[in-house]
């Protein structure tokens, strides 16, 4: 089958190389390069790096919906599209061009969690399990037909990185079932209960400041969900102050939420608006991610101390 690839970030890699090994793709489409670190040198997406490596022709406009780009893409004449994590929005002139259509690998169990996060929202909202949706695209956002799911459980400590990594690698294989399945006409067709949808916004810094007058289940799920960007942070004497690890215990009725109320050797437990959060590791302001014991070396931590700007 003649496959374009469209998308961006490390998520699509493992779906390119099941795609690589297995069919034809004759283009992949991903987002211009980015000026990146304090030289502002111009790296590649990584999609971009694996499929120069196969030596497939990349393409990267600016804007997908240019009328140029379109006829490219109507010169490589795919039976497919397949996007993961692409990062613009098709055009109807796109989604009807391929024979077959155009396929999205989709990292949740739509019809829940559409939109640009939904790895790590699923961590934030203590959901029980997510998975990948194989679906047809369609003008809405994550709103056409779905073909098929892969379904995972979401491990008590699960990170928003971890699970990143697990749903990786689950969709390729799906996909290329799913391929097969349109090539010999048995693929199926289930729509979208929008009353289940639930939008999964995008990832911003200023989610991941701490309100400790939550409770310490939601915050320590925050802290999880949001491991490792943009990470979740606190103030220590004015600097900021990430907190990577934590454990939900037994908080103190009449503390200030925010306040510390023990310091042990490798950790110290903050109060919030219900029970209270044991940190056990942290990252200070211009330093290296460490566990608190190394933290408490250099840093004083007492009891009655608040954790604010």
């Amino acid at each position: 089958m003649r496959v374009v690839f469209m998308g961006t970030p490390d998520f699509a890699v493992g779906t390119l190389e099941c795609l690589i090994e297995a069919h034809e793709v004759v283009a992949v489409v991903t987002q211009p390069d980015k000026p990146k670190g304090r030289g502002k040198a111009m790296q590649f997406p990584p999609v971009k790096e694996k499929a120069l490596e196969h030596g497939i022709p990349v393409y990267q406009p600016v804007k997908v919906r240019d009328e140029e780009f379109i006829n490219v893409l109507r010169e490589l004449n795919p039976d497919v599209i397949v996007v993961v994590a692409f990062g613009q929005i098709l055009p109807e002139d796109i989604l009807n061009l391929p024979r077959y259509g155009c396929l999205n690998v989709h990292a949740s169990l739509l019809p829940k969690y559409r939109g640009a996060a939904p790895i790590q929202w699923v961590v934030i909202d203590g959901e029980e399990e997510t998975g990948v949706t194989i679906m047809y695209m369609e003008k809405g956002l994550d709103t056409g037909d779905m073909i098929a799911k892969k379904v995972i459980p979401i491990e008590k400590k699960e990170t928003g990185e971890s699970l990143h990594d697990k749903l990786m690698v689950l969709g390729g294989p799906l996909l290329l079932d799913v391929l097969v399945q349109l090539e010999n006409g048995t693929a199926t067709r289930e729509k979208q209960d929008d009353s289940l949808s639930c939008y999964a916004k995008m990832l911003t810094k200023d989610l991941g400041k701490i309100d400790w007058n939550k409770d310490a289940v939601s915050i320590e799920r925050l802290i999880r969900g949001l491991n490792s960007w943009p990470s979740a942070y606190s103030y220590y004497h004015g600097k900021t102050l990430k907190i990577w690890e934590a454990d939900v215990v037994e908080g103190k009725k009449d503390a200030i939420p925010g306040s510390v109320i023990s310091v042990e050797k490798k950790a110290f437990t903050v109060q919030t608006g219900k029970d209270a959060l044991r940190v056990t590791q942290v990252q200070l302001q211009g330093k290296k991610r460490m566990e608190v014991q190394a933290f408490l070396l250099g840093n004083a931590m007492e009891v009655g101390m608040l954790l604010s700007e």
